[in-house]
């Protein structure tokens, strides 16, 4: 059973209006049915655990240049590109309920690619200033949302995707990686899916082969025929992708294609046997590392849970006040010297006047019982109700009112910030609430 949801504009896993898409939750497919559906929805019930593996270099560019430009009213600095990559990462979060996740970053420095190819990337640009000032301040908030954020020097952060891939693959885990970056699409298999949240593209090995026309085994083939304009890997001139798919299906590999390149006439032939010899280094350079070495493990990159003050401060910092009024308005768990102070000074004030506060917020039902003077037995009960309703006062936002105070109360085995919900559900039962 899949679950649909209708495509988005482009960018709209980042803009402000990104959160209207539906978000339900189904197991994932098995291998056979792997490769129908439309979109997938990771289910927190699956008995098989699943790794969320986001690649935030590629999303920090796409972000800075897909929003507009955006800065703090505060402190004036610049926003966009912070506030595009936490806000995917938010979505991601709520989307797919993955036992372990982590955001990889390019660490700063050389890779082992600079070293095999000099000219490698050498055609980028300078990364404009502002969004280097972002990047800093990015990484401390992508913390403060409790996501493991790992940085590698020596390598780039598809090596370090890679591996984790692998290390879950042979822990019999499945995978979601979250990318823009084409060549990632060689780490797609049975049980790894790769994504887009900016374009909503959702790719595994029958999505591969019908994007490119070679599954994913053959793309790091495809690729090193075509080049790569951004890492200025070049290819086989005057070679594009559907020359490229018709070579590799034809001849099975680029080992293939290199074997009968005497056989291939015309311009593409003569240009392939000119860079016959370089095409073995670009598939190097083309291929992602599977075997970094890491300082964590699958275990040390579980769901950890974010730090509400460090986000606050960030977000009053950056001007994202929505954000801000989120987490200022969620429920927190009350620390148990506060929660026995409060209990102590509640306990201090007199009957009728915890009666009266009690009964401001209470129930139509209970606020009748609770007026009720006869029958000596029905006191206890009466103090419990007064209680049970003292704590329904504190619900966070999204539970507040007469009838949302009621339900949430009557949920069994729920109990935030110290609301005591199997009790109270009992006790307002009882008393005809």
């Amino acid at each position: 059973m899949f679950a649909r949801r209708s495509v988005a504009s482009k960018n709209s896993a980042i803009i402000p209006n990104s959160f209207h898409a539906s978000r339900g939750e189904i197991s994932w497919p098995s291998p056979a049915a792997f490769s129908s559906f439309s979109c997938v929805i990771v289910s927190g019930t699956d008995p098989e655990k699943t790794l969320l593996l986001v690649d935030g270099s590629s999303y920090l560019y796409r972000a800075y240049h897909a929003l507009p430009e955006l800065r703090s009213p505060k402190t004036g600095e610049p926003t966009g590109a912070i506030y595009g990559v936490l806000n995917m990462l938010r979505k991601l979060a709520t989307d797919y309920k993955a036992q372990a996740r982590a955001a990889v970053f390019d660490a700063k420095g050389r890779t082992f690619r600079d070293e095999l190819y000099a000219d490698y990337k050498a055609t980028r640009t300078a990364m404009p200033d502002d969004l280097s000032r972002q990047i800093e301040p990015l990484h401390e908030a992508v913390k403060a949302l409790g996501w493991p954020l790992l940085l590698v020097k020596g390598v780039e952060a598809d090596d370090v995707i890679a591996t984790l891939v692998a290390q879950a693959t042979a822990r019999g885990w499945r995978t979601v990686i979250s990318t823009g970056d084409k060549d990632l699409t060689q780490l797609v298999d049975e049980r790894t899916l790769w994504i887009n949240t900016m374009s909503n593209e959702k790719l595994d090995v029958a999505g591969v082969t019908a994007k490119f026309g070679v599954p994913p085994d053959k793309i790091v083939d495809y690729l090193a025929l075509i080049g790569d304009q951004i890492d200025n890997i070049p290819g086989v001139d005057k070679v594009g992708p559907k020359t490229a798919c018709k070579w590799i299906v034809q001849y099975g590999s680029l080992e293939g294609v290199m074997a009968h390149a005497d056989e291939i006439s015309g311009l593409a032939g003569e240009n392939l046997r000119k860079v016959k010899d370089w095409l073995p280094k670009a598939r190097e350079l083309l291929t992602v590392k599977r075997d970094v070495p890491l300082d964590v493990t699958l275990d040390d990159l579980v769901d950890g849970k974010g730090d509400p003050a460090k986000q606050r401060a960030q977000y009053e910092r950056f001007g994202f006040k929505s954000w801000q009024k989120e987490v200022e308005n969620a429920p927190m768990a009350e620390a148990p010297e506060l929660h026995r102070q409060r209990r102590r000074s509640d306990e201090r004030a007199p009957r009728r006047t915890r009666f009266r506060i009690w009964r401001r917020g209470g129930l139509p039902a209970c606020r009748a019982r609770l007026r009720r003077r006869s029958c000596p037995a029905r006191r206890g009960w009466r103090i419990a109700a007064a209680q049970a309703l003292a704590r329904a006062r504190r619900l966070p936002q999204g539970h507040r009112g007469r009838e949302a105070r009621l339900a949430y109360v009557r949920q069994p085995g729920r109990a935030p910030g110290g609301l005591r919900a199997r009790h109270d559900h009992r006790v307002l039962r009882a008393g005809g609430a």
